[in-house]
């Protein structure tokens, strides 16, 4: 059973790199690697797909500055979070902007599995943990 995971596991690896065109996930490679897939229906199908899907998602995710605010954000304040968060991980970063009333004021920032946050609400909570 295990060598079965393992065979998944570096199916969807090879395909993950498959996926890359000039270092970069190529939304046109991920869709041949679906098309082989499909038309060629590897052992465990299934779970290559769960594996492949989780890899792309997460490299998704690493090319994704997700700013959560509570006020008004625009594109100005989005640019040099996108430019900052760009030269920080040596790859271009795109900046999108998500309301979150719970914030109270100020803005998380999440790349990947990365958080930075300066928002109210966090720096209560640190003050109620500290009392």
């Amino acid at each position: 059973m295990a060598s079965g995971k393992k065979q998944v596991q570096q199916l969807s690896r090879q395909f993950y790199k498959l996926s890359f065109d000039a270092g970069e996930l190529s939304a046109d490679r991920v869709g041949g690697v679906l098309a082989y897939i499909e038309k060629h229906r590897p052992p465990q199908t299934l779970a290559v797909l769960k594996a492949y899907r989780r890899l792309v998602a997460a490299e998704v995710a690493r090319g994704r500055a997700v700013v959560e605010h509570a006020g008004t954000v625009t594109d100005a304040t989005l640019a040099p979070i996108a430019a900052t968060m760009t030269r920080r991980y040596s790859r271009k970063v795109v900046a999108t902007a998500r309301r979150n009333d719970a914030l109270i004021a100020g803005l998380r920032v999440r790349v990947g599995d990365d958080v930075y946050e300066t928002s109210v609400a966090s720096q209560l909570a640190a003050l109620g943990s500290a009392v």
